[in-house]
């Protein structure tokens, strides 16, 4: 999965470091688009060294490799430079850069969205200590969001539901839904399937979790199993396909970055439980 870049380690701890020459400096537009460098299909991203004058804000550490968020609202031009979508690097990068990308995505995404205060509407300022956004004139703190999520690989015998969502990725997926306030995960997960495809579920139980920054998410898998005359009464609003798909036949998504993927592979080769 995207988050498995072993033996690199992230570090992700706040830390009030100024950018270097040699670090990393990502700089996003107002499309969440990432100013990148191309050669013949290689991907680089540009250095503290062409940051002069610009604000930045340390992100997180890959290894010995510092990545900063370069703050100025202005798109920044550049020869040899194009913007790309973060869905782009899902073909373009692999390992640590493309869980780099998505990380700071989700902090982009954040800082992007918070610029003033919503207790008294001053404009908020970097903490120095922590990752938070901190208002001089009344003292409330904001956090990073992060979106609670699950994923839900629902068995029949052999068979799991493969789902494919009515916009957004075209891919084979899972049900998939967010927590909502004052729910369980174990509640989401019934709730989603009965909403998605009108199915009851039992015997839930947890796989594993990812973060996914393109959605600020922070995803919880699961499998359950249907009710044994369980059929299937698809949203045709979310969804445009949903069938219930022997596990021989399961079409795996092109990467192997979502746990998503990890879940219908798992349950292809009949390792799901283990």
């Amino acid at each position: 999965m995207i988050q498995d870049i072993a033996p690199s380690v992230l570090n992700n701890g706040f830390k009030n470091y100024l950018i270097r020459p040699e670090d990393i400096a990502l700089f996003f537009d107002k499309e969440g688009k990432l100013l990148v460098h191309e050669d013949n299909g290689n991907l680089s991203f540009p250095k503290g060294s062409e940051t002069e004058g610009l604000e930045t804000i340390y992100l997180f550490s890959i290894d010995d490799t510092r990545y900063f968020l370069v703050t100025d609202k202005d798109d920044y031009i550049k020869d040899g430079f194009v913007y790309r979508s973060v869905r782009d690097f899902r073909k373009a990068c692999t390992g640590p850069d493309i869980y780099a990308v998505f990380t700071a995505y989700h902090l982009w995404k954040w800082y992007s969205d918070n610029h003033f205060c919503g207790r008294c509407s001053k404009k908020l300022c970097f903490d120095k200590k922590e990752r938070a956004l901190r208002c001089a004139e009344c003292g409330n703190v904001i956090y990073p969001r992060i979106n609670p999520a699950v994923i839900v690989g629902v068995a029949k015998g052999d068979h799991i539901l493969i789902t494919r969502y009515r916009e957004g990725f075209r891919g084979n997926a899972l049900v998939a839904g967010f927590t909502e306030i004052g729910e369980t995960l174990e509640e989401t997960v019934a709730r989603e399937v009965m909403e998605e495809a009108g199915i009851k579920v039992k015997n839930i139980r947890y796989y594993k979790s990812q973060p996914w920054g393109m959605a600020q998410d922070i995803l919880a898998g699961f499998y359950c199993d249907a009710e044994d005359d369980a059929e299937i009464h698809m949203d045709e609003n979310e969804l445009r396909y949903a069938e219930w798909v022997h596990r021989n036949d399961i079409v795996l998504q092109e990467d192997n970055l979502s746990l998503t993927n990890e879940m219908m592979k798992a349950f292809k080769e009949n390792r799901e439980n283990s």
